[in-house]
């Protein structure tokens, strides 16, 4: 059995560490269902992004050969296919024998169709198909299935529940490119496997003359945009068909749609859900970041403790979910978020936060928490830098109120009142639950002596949460620099909030 998000492999009862790279192989192999998946892929799984001698691959094959065993028959799971690559030996007998599985859902990245059959825009959308799979390889929510078996259907595309069933994924996204005098269109679709249903669809368009930015441009569009909607796909799927369930998996998605909603009430009930799972598997490292995560955001918030001390409880979770990431992006994140907020370890807290955004620079939550870090412990600009990107990658999508809260922050504690309002009302559009965004509001309007409407946000603020006080607020935010929460306090208490 294995389990991707903590990187275990259970092989006769008994628990098997798999190294990232050694992870990263396996997933690639079991993608490709018995299929041969060639080295220069099985590289780029595994060294996304940088070029190794083939010596490193044939050392990592070794080890994972190791880790598997031998299959009942005497012979290795792990077939060479000379002068091409390797194949996981899976096709019969899987559930007895290998009892190897993904638990988390899958994507097929099908070819682009050439609506206009000119060989440049063929060999383009093929190009583009490849960035967007390496891309997405990055997030660890869900599997990747590899080229070398996506494209099998090109030129031939049957219905897509045919191909999800056939390749055993639940998630597709296909596209089209078109030509139109000097100006290229690139449509993409995300579709759910099952139903055949769209469920996210947007056109790119660009200049010929400008190939290789556009290139860029819908990669990181695409991939910024396909992972939030697969997770709120999951979701709905876990709520409608395995509603009840106690598997980790589904505990993890119950949990993040409550602390989602960022209630004080919601967020409560995440963490006993959290909790629940980490009973059962208390090194997964999901639940531990998402522990983590809802616990930091209480304190952060200035809502009433679950615990005894939920700051020691909290920096343990993400000290213990930073041990088991496995270089998941969105797991070093929430844990070093955790590591700023509550622990106040601001070193190594922008630490991980910088190596979170190097890992998957196309994670919206991963750049609005790198923005984060800059925002209380380096530079305002690479902080709106961060938000900015975020922003300008999904506007208006769910998450958009962290982004946009951070850009009018920034705005207050330059002294621009104006703008930090305009910024702050669009978070509060998005999300009027998220308690900084009122911070702002109510902090921004005392500075430019509109107590009115100062005290009419803070009347708000404390329907969201009664027990708030200028000390709970304070003590959740970090230190390293006073002069970034200043502003914010400053206008809380001209608003009239109480100290304590």
């Amino acid at each position: 059995m294995l389990d991707p998000v903590r990187g275990l492999l259970r092989r006769n009862g008994q628990s098997v560490t798999l190294g990232h790279r050694g992870l990263a192989l396996l997933r690639a192999l079991l993608e490709a269902r018995g299929g041969v998946v060639s080295k220069t892929d099985l590289i780029e799984r595994a060294w996304p992004g940088t070029i190794v001698e083939e010596s490193n691959l044939t050392v990592q094959i070794a080890a994972l050969r190791k880790a598997l065993g031998l299959a009942p028959d005497g012979r290795e799971w792990i077939t060479t296919i000379p002068r091409t690559g390797y194949r996981l030996a899976i096709s019969s007998g899987a559930e007895d024998a290998a009892d190897i599985m993904l638990t988390r859902p899958t994507l097929v990245v099908l070819p682009f169709t050439n609506l206009d059959g000119g060989p440049d825009q063929d060999y383009f959308a093929d190009g583009v198909v490849n960035d967007i799979i390496t891309a997405l390889t990055r997030f660890k929510s869900f599997a990747v299935v590899a080229r070398q078996s996506s494209f099998a259907y090109k030129g031939n595309f049957p219905d897509v529940r045919l191909i999800a069933k056939e390749l055993g994924v639940s998630y597709l996204l296909e596209g089209s490119i078109r030509r139109s005098g000097n100006r290229l269109r690139i449509a993409a679709h995300l579709v759910d496997g099952d139903s055949g249903i769209h469920l996210w669809s947007q056109s790119f368009d660009g200049k010929i003359g400008d190939l290789f930015d556009f290139q860029d441009r819908i990669t990181e569009s695409v991939a910024t945009l396909v992972e939030p909607r697969i997770q709120a796909a999951e979701i709905e799927r876990s709520r409608r068909e395995r509603s009840g369930s106690i598997a980790a998996y589904d505990i993890y998605l119950q949990a993040l749609a409550k602390i989602s909603t960022e209630t004080e009430g919601d967020n409560a009930e995440a963490y006993a859900l959290l909790k629940q799972g980490l009973e059962a598997e208390p090194d997964n490292a999901l639940l531990l970041a998402h522990a983590a995560w809802a616990l930091e955001h209480r304190h952060t918030m200035g809502w009433p403790a679950l615990g005894d001390n939920d700051v020691a409880e909290c920096a343990a979770l993400a000290r213990r979910g930073l041990e088991h990431a496995a270089g998941d992006a969105m797991v070093m994140a929430h844990c070093g978020v955790a590591l700023l907020q509550t622990a106040k370890d601001y070193d190594w807290a922008v630490a991980v936060l910088q190596a979170a955004a190097e890992a998957n620079p196309n994670n919206l939550m991963v750049v609005v928490r790198a923005g984060l870090a800059h925002l209380h412990c380096g530079s305002l600009e690479e902080a709106l830098a961060h938000f900015r990107r975020a922003n300008r990658l999904s506007p208006g999508d769910r998450g958009a109120h962290f982004s946009l809260c951070g850009i009018a922050d920034i705005h207050l504690i330059r002294g621009n009142y104006a703008e930090a309002i305009a910024w702050a009302a669009r978070a509060l559009a998005s999300n009027p639950n998220f308690d900084p965004t009122l911070w702002v509001l109510i902090a921004a309007n005392a500075h430019l002596g509109r107590l009115e409407e100062a005290r009419r946000y803070l009347r708000q603020l404390k329907r969201l949460t009664p027990a708030v006080t200028i000390g709970r607020i304070k003590a959740g935010q970090p230190a390293k620099d006073p002069t970034r929460t200043a502003a914010i306090l400053e206008g809380l208490r001209n608003a009239g909030l109480e100290e304590d």
